[in-house]
């Protein structure tokens, strides 16, 4: 006989529906180890994605910022590629832009047979020095896009400019540049007399258009050199080459050849003076200090250029007299060196710090000693 249970003993099946209790262990228990886990994430969850752009080591100098463990043999050839093809296409088109526009106003072009577009030499130069400026972000979206680090390791070790060592480099640039160019001007009187300085003046109205027009074309102009030569080309060597110099060298040529073949004193000037540059560059860690100089040199230029009627004749640095390469082999040592001297006493970063460039402390904290760079 079967023996009845009361109904108050009979209990309900469970509800394999309804979650399991706190602190009860999953069905099925993974295996060990696997699979991998983030904390407080699901147990199949990705891991953090990988940063669009890296940085390089900290305390990485100016010269090897593009070690970031992202270059390898195609992305060195597409940013080769990149810089190369940018900065003689995107110019190209701003002129064939420009041109356009001129043609559309309906004012006159150049006569055929010069080096100049159009009629007008200061709309001209203008134009020139507009289409040179396109290297600064075919420079940077270079760094970015191929390279996989942010563009500013491309201006300094901070990932950026820093203005105010920019603004002290300038006010030792500006002095230095106007009394090497005022030498020039007086060595050229006691030589040829009032001949050299043979001028007309265009009036005051035209003298201050001009020089509103080109001195706020020249920094975007004088940075974009700098950007290419003692900047991109400096960390493109950089990257594979332990010494800063073998980028220097080949940067200073590229840049002496990118002016032109005008006199043999032209050309010396130009790859002496971009040997210094490249010098100073990796030893305050940055562009800002040639970008200032070569922004004060080419304003002082300019500015007599268009005080004495000459900016359809003008030339550039490669038609230099022997003369200008004299006084060059001073000035050029002389005011590196001070800024050297200068980047010292102010705690000019010469590596790259420790936190990420965007919250670097700006300049005038002194790194420590077994950070400080040996002499290049």
């Amino acid at each position: 006989m079967t023996e009845r249970v009361p109904l108050c003993q009979i209990r309900p099946p469970p509800n394999v529906w309804a979650a399991p209790p706190e602190g009860a262990p999953q069905w099925p228990a993974p295996a060990q180890g696997w699979p991998p886990t983030a904390p407080g994430g699901s147990p199949f969850a990705a891991g953090p994605p990988r940063p669009r752009t890296e940085t390089a080591p900290a305390g990485s100098a100016y010269h090897e910022q593009a070690r970031n463990g992202r270059q390898k043999a195609p992305q060195r050839i597409g940013e080769f590629l990149l810089v190369l093809v940018g900065n003689l296409a995107v110019p190209l088109v701003v002129i064939a832009f420009g041109a356009l526009a001129w043609y559309v106003l309906g004012l006159d072009f150049a006569p055929e047979g010069g080096d100049r577009i159009l009629g007008d030499p200061l709309a001209d130069e203008a134009l020139g020095l507009l289409s040179i400026a396109t290297g600064i972000p075919v420079v940077l979206l270079a760094a970015r896009w191929c390279g996989s680090r942010p563009g500013g390791t491309a201006a300094s070790v901070v990932g950026r400019l820093r203005w105010g060592w920019l603004a002290r480099c300038a006010a030792v640039a500006f002095p230095l540049i106007v009394l090497q160019i005022g030498g020039l001007a007086l060595w050229g009187y006691l030589s040829e007399g009032e001949e050299s300085l043979a001028g007309d003046f265009p009036g005051w109205s035209g003298f201050v258009l001009g020089l509103a027009v080109l001195w706020a074309l020249i920094p975007f102009q004088a940075a974009a050199e700098e950007f290419v030569f003692r900047g991109w080309l400096a960390q493109f060597f950089g990257g594979f080459l332990k010494s800063p110099w073998p980028g220097i060298v080949i940067a200073s040529a590229l840049f002496a050849v990118a002016h032109g073949f005008g006199e043999w004193s032209g050309f010396a000037l130009l790859f002496y003076s971009a040997l210094w540059w490249g010098w100073l560059t990796v030893r305050t860690g940055g562009l800002e200090a040639v970008i200032a100089v070569h922004v004060a040199n080419n304003m002082t230029a300019y500015a007599i250029t268009v005080a004495l009627g000459q900016l359809a004749e003008s030339g550039n640095a490669a038609d230099a007299p022997w003369q200008a390469l004299v006084l060059e082999l001073v000035a050029a040592p002389a005011y590196c060196l001070l800024i050297a001297k200068l980047a010292t006493a102010h705690g000019v970063r010469r590596r790259s710090p420790e936190e990420p460039a965007e919250r670097a402390e700006p300049t005038g904290r002194v790194e420590p000693a077994e950070r400080a760079e040996p002499a290049v």
